[in-house]
């Protein structure tokens, strides 16, 4: 139970609603800016404006799965009104107060910081990440069939990097009948891939692996499909990029190249905010009992 814990949420996405709405449910004080455009909010949330006052008394404030941008800009897909996280926000958090988000960038980290606040990233956990990747292969799924004319099955499907998100990916197209090549760093994971069936190559290999491949999923957030790597790539190959932005692939060369290439991060709130929203607020729920644990304990 969450009770007398006082939350304050700020912006998000559809999947946001599912957070506050399982905070509300274990009985927190709840009370959400960035919300004016919720057709039918749950009974016991409070909306108000974003405003020095509503963070004060916060025991914890939670931000959307990309906290803010480096301006302080937060997503708030819900409001009319632009908001934004300034300097006198953060001044004004209670020391004890626990800043909750998906993944924060420079800006969030840096005010946490100076403000003494606790910064707890949700998407580090290994429990949440490998939850999401699968509404994030299920959309990428979805994206592939969408933008090409041939089917998954017997396609030669490419997945790049084997972390959480990479290795959910490569399964699901080898469970569609593609011949699935991954693209690995690491020997283990190298190994990893040849015992599940791929057919795995080191990414220094990767011009002489991308030729006759019709669709590439990159995982990697960095510079990895370059435009020397795209000059052997099949015109009808198709380019899904769900690293976070900018992504690991030259776009405007792509362009250039007639190849579809296509950013696509948050792909959990996109097709599948219900669930990726309850994976968001289990983690929620789970993080503040360990750490009312591990405060008790001191």
């Amino acid at each position: 139970m969450l009770t007398g814990i006082r939350i304050v949420f700020l912006g998000g996405d559809a999947r946001q609603l599912e957070v506050i709405r399982k905070c509300v449910e274990l009985d927190a004080a709840v009370s959400a800016a960035g919300f004016d455009k919720w057709e039918a909010p749950s009974p016991g949330v409070i909306l108000e404006p974003l405003t020095v006052g509503l963070l004060g008394h916060a025991d914890i404030l939670v931000l959307p799965t990309v906290g803010c941008d480096d301006s302080g800009n937060i997503n708030a897909l819900l409001s009319t009104d632009r908001l934004e996280m300034k300097e006198e926000h953060f001044a004004a958090l209670p020391p004890s107060c626990k800043v909750y988000t998906g993944m924060a960038k420079s800006y969030l980290r840096q005010q946490c910081a100076k403000h003494s606040l606790q910064l707890i990233e949700l998407l580090n956990r290994d429990d949440v990440a490998i939850y999401n990747s699968i509404p994030t292969a299920e959309g990428a799924l979805v994206m592939a069939i969408q933008n090409t004319d041939f089917t998954i099955h017997g396609s030669t499907s490419m997945v790049l990097g084997l972390g959480r998100t990479g290795f959910t990916m490569a399964r699901s197209l080898q469970g569609l009948g593609a011949r699935v090549k991954v693209g690995v760093r690491r020997q283990e994971h190298y190994a990893r891939a040849k015992e599940m069936g791929w057919e795995p190559f080191m990414t220094s290999e990767l011009l002489l692996q991308v030729p006759q491949t019709d669709l590439i999923f990159n995982t990697i957030p960095n510079m990895i499909i370059t435009a020397q790597v795209l000059s052997r790539i099949d015109p009808h190959c198709v380019i899904i990029d769900l690293a976070s932005a900018p992504g690991g692939c030259d776009f405007r060369y792509a362009e250039k190249r007639g190849i579809k290439a296509m950013l696509a991060p948050g792909l959990p709130g996109i097709v599948a905010p219900k669930s990726a929203g309850i994976i968001m607020a289990n983690a929620l729920v789970q993080s503040i009992a360990d750490e009312a644990i591990i405060k008790g304990d001191e």
